[in-house]
């Protein structure tokens, strides 16, 4: 990791969309390289002529490739092998290098921001979580980029971080890199990425938490998630991320994803109002202050929304039932937009859906009356591959989906592609 610029040279506040000049447009890179790093990424190690099967590049142009990935130290050969009893050419396969550099990542929450390492087969190395102390932009981004240099040289194994990613929930521009808006932390227009570039000497990339843990899914999840999927991230915030083609929509003003007030119609009462002002939107009927209020109504002493989850981890009556509550108006979310998207398969991104087996029969046992085109949701309606460490996995996810969509782009700490 490079060493911060000089203190005099930062800024005391962190810059404003306003602020920030349209990016350039990204080079042409050479084609299908990052198809062949993902190819080597799934399957790994991996002969050069099955990347060319794989991804439908010519064997010349996927040895071309993995020559460059080989110089720049993202890939490494493996073992010479053959064929059966020694027949056919031997050949030397490939696979992805975990051991030469990282991503790192951070997740702001509402309440706490997460620190994380990974390595490039998107596996988490370290994390730190910390709660804040303030939400003024400035002290969380350059509190995060001051404990940079900790994790790394306790955890870092010797490895260089190529990149920071950053992720949030709400509104975010990742062009930019700017969170455009979260009202929970009082947010509006904060250049995440520049501050914590200036303040780390890293490249930084940012996303919202629901898109880069989509991507993580396409990249390292368990699902198949790779073309068409939704993902719904139900904590403190409520969003959505869109996969269509193999690509992560975001809209022309990267807004896509604002699923917090689809109405999900509770009729038992007690709710909290919504800030748009009308009754039975999801995010005023299920997110985590919610449940810890509803908690709190009903006689549990749950001081945070942790507490409450371990309480229905051990059985507690009321709390599981706090639980099974928020799974059916997930489920009624989920069959909302399974029947708008017609996805492949619907991610939900929530713990009771993770670790409490019958919150996730519960969701797609709602999706089964709900819905009028999902007739498999025991197939199509599935919990997150990082459950236990969704939050770790966003921040990083967001650089690493970076590097594996351009590896022969403009990467500091790497060769340059000659």
């Amino acid at each position: 990791m490079k060493s911060s610029p000089p203190t005099t040279a930062r800024r005391s506040a962190p810059l404003r969309r306003s602020d920030i000049p349209p990016s350039p447009p990204a080079a042409r890179r050479a084609p299908g390289a990052g198809a062949v790093m993902g190819a080597i990424l799934d399957h790994g190690p991996v002969a050069r002529s099955t990347v060319a099967r794989l991804t439908g590049l010519s064997p010349a142009a996927v040895s071309g490739h993995c020559g460059v990935l080989l110089r720049r130290g993202l890939i490494r050969e493996s073992e010479e092998t053959t064929g059966p009893r020694g027949l056919g050419r031997p050949h030397v396969p490939v696979d992805v290098d975990a051991g030469r550099y990282l991503v790192a990542g951070a997740h702001i929450a509402v309440t706490h921001t997460t620190l994380s390492l990974m390595d490039l087969r998107g596996r988490i190395v370290a994390e730190q979580r910390r709660p804040h102390e303030g939400t003024d932009p400035g002290r969380v981004l350059n509190g995060l980029a001051q404990r940079l240099p900790g994790l790394v040289a306790a955890h870092g194994a010797g490895r260089t971080v190529l990149a920071m990613g950053a992720a949030t929930g709400h509104w975010v521009d990742p062009e930019a890199g700017v969170v455009v808006r979260h009202p929970q932390l009082g947010w509006r227009d904060v250049a995440v990425r520049g501050t914590l570039a200036e303040a780390t000497g890293l490249p930084v990339h940012v996303d919202s938490h629901a898109r880069a843990l989509a991507r993580a899914e396409q990249l390292v999840g368990e699902s198949g998630t790779r073309t068409s999927a939704v993902l719904l991230f139900v904590g403190a915030v409520v969003d959505a991320a869109f996969v269509s083609a193999g690509a992560v929509h975001q809209g022309p003003r990267s807004g896509a994803g604002n699923v917090a007030h689809l109405p999900v119609g509770a009729s038992d009462g007690g709710s909290s109002p919504c800030v748009c002002g009308v009754p039975g939107c999801l995010q005023a009927e299920v997110s985590e202050a919610e449940m810890v209020r509803r908690a709190v109504a009903a006689g549990l002493r749950v001081p945070s929304f942790p507490a409450l989850l371990d309480r229905a981890l051990t059985g507690d009556p009321t709390a599981r039932e706090l639980f099974l509550r928020r799974a059916r108006l997930v489920g009624r979310a989920a069959a909302v937009l399974l029947d708008m998207f017609d996805p492949e398969v619907l991610v939900v991104v929530e713990p009771g859906a993770g670790r409490l087996p019958e919150c996730l029969a519960v969701t797609r046992a709602e999706v089964a009356d709900r819905s009028w085109v999902c007739d498999d949701p025991e197939h199509r309606v599935v919990p997150s591959s990082f459950t236990g460490s969704v939050l770790a996995t966003a921040g990083p996810a967001v650089a690493l989906g970076a590097l594996y969509d351009d590896p022969l782009g403009p990467w500091p700490a790497l060769p340059a592609v000659s």
